[in-house]
């Protein structure tokens, strides 16, 4: 099968508007969790989430009409492919437009919007619904806008499996390219569902961090004794994805080979994972089987690392089973720590973190990791980051319904 390249990273967050502002801040420690701001939480008992702060769609946008009629995520996933292919210097031409792809996953779509559809409909009249209210929420439309603002008309598909979405999205792209089925792709995830349905969805499910309002920067901790849930996050990440012949054959600039794909599913529970992480375990294994790569050549796991109780100590269980002895010489770090947790969106940014990690050969740390827990002692690299040589990392990413999906990258030599 064909190997594929990663020439292209699009990128905004909780933590800045593009690649390098969100690069620093996360190898930097820096948090990008607030009290929320676009939507009014007062009755809400979580006030507290990772907003993209200053985004301006227009600017991405064809023109301003586009941006304004199309909800906000997928504004961001318009403009995170838009930086992602001009970091790549790829040219789409005519020709080259048919061989090209778009796959982002999108977890939950445009809620609030179709909250505001259904006030509409149930105070005024039916009549009143906007005639954009279907294709205003529904998920696949992060693809499908972003590949005709882009003109790609290869393959376009929306994987959605909650907070699997974007790295399945991105596995998806994969194996479209390894089998000869387009040429590029553009790859990720895409989510903006800070909403009141979503904050009291996940409120009363206990999911969400109901400490911390004060200091909102320390709520999101993975790993921590003190974790008691996780913190809400918007933005959108994505990969300029490659036949790596045809990169080569144009001087593209390289920045990874991604090189596995594994997915799993719990059969267990509807929200929490299987004991010990099982399900995890096969999905990492299934990567890196896929990239011909040994857990001993593993230096950096981005990690799922929700900074709820469950998840983080099952995966800490899954790493521990999959790597022995080595799991204590990986380092090991949750960006959710400092993005709050994206959902749909996750893995594609973490995707680009996992790659920039690779690349330069600095691992962004796990903020907030004060009180060591038992049952996750690995390393985390706890609230500094640390520069070491990489050979590969790999990125996981699990959901409700007991889906869970990883992605590995290689370094290009």
């Amino acid at each position: 099968m064909k190997r594929v390249a990663v020439t292209g990273l699009g990128i905004l967050s909780p933590v800045g508007l593009d690649l390098e502002s969100c690069w620093s801040a996360v190898i930097n420690g820096v948090s990008g969790i607030s009290k929320v701001n676009q939507v009014d939480l007062s009755r809400h008992s979580v006030q507290i989430g990772g907003e993209v702060k200053n985004f301006e769609p227009a600017a991405y946008f064809s023109n301003e009409k586009e941006a304004k009629r199309n909800q906000r995520f997928v504004q961001m996933s318009v403009a995170a492919s838009r930086m992602a292919l001009k970091d790549s210097g790829l040219i789409l031409t005519d020709e080259l437009k048919n061989d090209t792809g778009v796959s982002i996953g999108v977890g939950v779509g445009g809620l609030a919007y179709l909250e505001e559809q259904i006030i509409t409909m149930h105070e005024k009249d039916p009549s009143r619904v906007s005639p954009f209210t279907i294709p205003g929420f529904i998920a696949n439309m992060a693809a499908g806008i972003t590949a005709m603002e882009l003109g790609a008309k290869g393959p376009n598909i929306c994987v959605t499996t909650a907070c699997t979405s974007g790295t399945h999205s991105i596995g998806e792209a994969l194996m479209l390219i390894q089998t000869g089925r387009a040429k590029v792709m553009i790859a990720g995830g895409a989510e903006a569902a800070l909403s009141h349905l979503s904050y009291a969805g996940f409120g009363k499910m206990k999911a969400l961090c109901s400490r911390f309002a004060d200091e909102p920067a320390r709520a999101s901790r993975p790993f921590d004794k003190e974790r008691c849930g996780f913190v809400m996050g918007e933005g959108a990440g994505i990969l300029v994805l490659e036949d790596l012949e045809f990169a080569k054959a144009r001087g593209a600039r390289i920045y990874a080979e991604l090189s596995g794909y594994g997915m799993s599913g719990d059969a267990y529970h509807m929200t929490s994972p299987a004991p010990g992480g099982e399900g995890a375990v096969r999905a990492m294994a299934q990567a890196l089987k896929t990239a011909g790569l040994n857990p001993e050549d593993v230096g950096y796991i981005n990690a799922h690392g929700t900074s709820t109780e469950a998840n983080d100590a099952n995966e800490t269980a899954a790493i521990k089973t999959l790597f022995g002895a080595h799991a204590r010489a990986v380092n090991i770090s949750s960006t959710k720590s400092m993005t709050g947790h994206l959902l749909g969106a996750a893995g594609g940014i973490e995707a680009v973190f996992s790659v920039m990690a690779l690349k330069t050969g600095i691992i962004p740390p796990t903020i907030n990791y004060e009180n060591p827990d038992p049952e996750c002692d690995l390393n985390y690299t706890a609230n500094k980051a640390v520069e070491r040589p990489l050979k590969a990392v790999i990125s996981n990413s699990f959901g409700f319904g007991g889906t869970n999906g990883c992605i590995a990258f290689s370094a290009f030599r």
